[in-house]
């Protein structure tokens, strides 16, 4: 994606309600902008959380005086389940308890609280339970879309699971031998369910990306729901969207060891 496009894009996203009036608006994909939305929820929160924090006990003067969590949540721009936990926990309940009655709202015997706790639960699209849930199966998604790739073209590889407890970091697949991505051996993928924009692929490369290099060569990382054009990567490390999967694999031969090497052919 260009990235005025991007930016304008990101920028527009403010509120749940935005992904479908863009979806709709620019013919964009409902899943790619709610994957843009959390990733901006998620730094935006970062930034205010210690601000927000800092005013947990005015928040529960406006709870006690009529207001409900989600109103107040619209007010601070704060993620609706964050801030009816600062309130709580400002009421001397424990995380675990939130998170029990966020989970069963029944067990709330209050009519006004079982009502806002299930009202912030609907709303939350990035901390909710059924959003953890979502960004879970996205992940899977994501790692599946990429093994069933490496299996049609007969490529093998060892997963993170496969590697537990042989090394402090593994990438998603470890390939048995190295693949050639556009004159480019690589010996390892890492699948993101995410968009690459430049503080993304930038994290990743920090935490992630860069210990894999340092252990198992130069890889690359994939990111399902896009990347922007100016991003950057080390010499090492190639960033591509969900275009990998849309190229041919070809097998050929190594000269001289008889071993067979895959060369992908990109278009």
């Amino acid at each position: 994606m260009k990235y005025n496009d991007y930016r304008s894009v990101y920028e527009s996203l403010n509120d749940p309600a935005d992904i479908r009036h863009l979806a709709k608006k620019l013919s964009l994909d409902e899943e790619l902008l709610t994957v843009i939305f959390t990733q901006k929820t998620v730094r935006e929160t970062t930034r205010k959380f210690y601000k927000v924090k800092q005013n947990a006990d005015r928040l529960v003067r406006e709870w006690k005086n009529g207001r409900s969590i989600l109103s107040i949540a619209r007010k601070w721009r704060f993620p609706p389940i964050l801030t009816g936990l600062m309130i709580f926990q400002e009421l001397d309940f424990s995380k675990k308890q939130f998170w029990k009655y966020v989970k069963n709202p029944e067990l709330i015997e209050n009519a006004r609280t079982r009502k806002e706790i299930t009202d912030i639960t609907k709303e939350d699209i990035v901390y909710s339970p059924q959003a953890a849930e979502s960004q879970y199966k996205r992940g899977a998604w994501g790692e599946e879309r990429l093994r069933d790739w490496l299996n049609s073209h007969d490529i093998t590889y060892r997963t993170e699971r496969d590697l537990r407890g042989e090394f402090a970091k593994t990438p998603d697949c470890l390939l048995d031998e190295p693949i050639r991505v556009n004159g480019w051996e690589i010996n390892w993928i890492e699948s993101k369910a995410s968009f690459g924009d430049s503080i993304e692929v930038r994290k990743n490369i920090r935490n992630q990306l860069i210990p894999y290099n340092e252990l198992f060569g130069n890889g690359l990382v994939v990111y399902w729901f896009g990347v922007v054009d100016d991003v950057d990567s080390p010499e090492g490390i190639i960033v591509v969207d969900s275009s990998l999967v849309e190229h041919r694999c070809e097998r050929i031969e190594n000269g001289g060891n008889g071993k067979s090497q895959v060369l992908q052919t990109m278009k």
